[in-house]
């Protein structure tokens, strides 16, 4: 089995993911002030929402925010994300892939233990390496569960 060509991928803040919370918020809004119009007298449930949904958005506003940001590599055998301060290597998984972006989890494996790296890719970061790396997310993927399904198969041999 031949693997995905090498592949250097520039990850940054995802307008996707900021504008998915924008809506979130914008359709939790929304709800609230149904609920709030829809009750002949507001009480501290509504409050208690109205704060639950300014906490949650500034939370995820603030994550949107901190994203990492570098290069995620693919050399052909491993997958590597290079930060601004840090870099980390170890097992990628696709969480979602919507054509256009992709929710992607990177394992890593560090000094400290192990963790994990949340990235959401966007096409229009590199829409030319869009299609390679597409290629080598779901080719390592593939590769990873070949691999695990012959260890599997040697263990149950009797």
């Amino acid at each position: 089995m031949h693997s995905a060509p090498a592949v250097n991928y520039p990850v940054g803040r995802s307008r996707f993911q900021g504008q998915l919370i924008g809506v979130l918020v914008a359709l939790g809004c929304l709800t609230g002030v149904w609920w709030w119009s829809g009750v002949s007298m507001s009480g501290w449930r509504q409050g208690l929402f109205f704060v639950t949904l300014l906490l949650a958005a500034l939370v995820s506003a603030r994550a949107w925010w901190r994203s990492p940001t570098g290069v995620l590599v693919w050399d052909g055998e491993a997958w590597c994300f290079n930060g601004a301060q840090t870099v980390n290597s170890g097992k990628l998984q696709l969480h979602l892939d919507m054509q256009f972006f992709m929710l992607l989890c990177l394992e890593k494996d560090t000094a400290r233990g192990a963790g994990r790296l949340w990235l959401w890719l966007d096409r229009r970061a590199a829409p030319t390496l869009w299609l390679a790396l597409r290629r080598a997310v779901v080719s390592s993927a593939t590769q990873g569960a070949s691999r695990v399904g012959a260890e599997a198969s040697v263990l149950l041999k009797p």
